[in-house]
């Protein structure tokens, strides 16, 4: 692994970059610092959590029954059949 870090410094040093923007390309030093990151990631992780739950409360109350609590399948009882023939 070394020997490839080695190699990409060489390789900065012919296109002409300083061994300041070599560390920097390398370990990533210019880009957001670590703690803006993970509050970010964090931020959108409440968020993400949160829209979930209230998708699984609007599916939950979408799928209730029909029907009253107490009946069987609706308000038709058996004296409605019985003048049938």
């Amino acid at each position: 692994m070394f020997k490839e870090i080695m190699q990409i410094y060489n390789i900065g040093k012919d296109l002409g970059l300083s061994r300041k923007e070599i560390n920097s390309t390398l370990f990533f030093k210019n880009r957001f610092p670590l703690i803006i990151a993970l509050m970010m990631i964090i931020i959108l992780s409440v968020f993400a959590i949160f829209f979930w739950n209230v998708a699984l409360i609007l599916y939950g109350r979408s799928i209730e029954p029909v029907y009253a609590r107490g009946t069987l399948y609706s308000s038709i009882s058996l004296k409605d059949f019985k003048d049938k023939k």
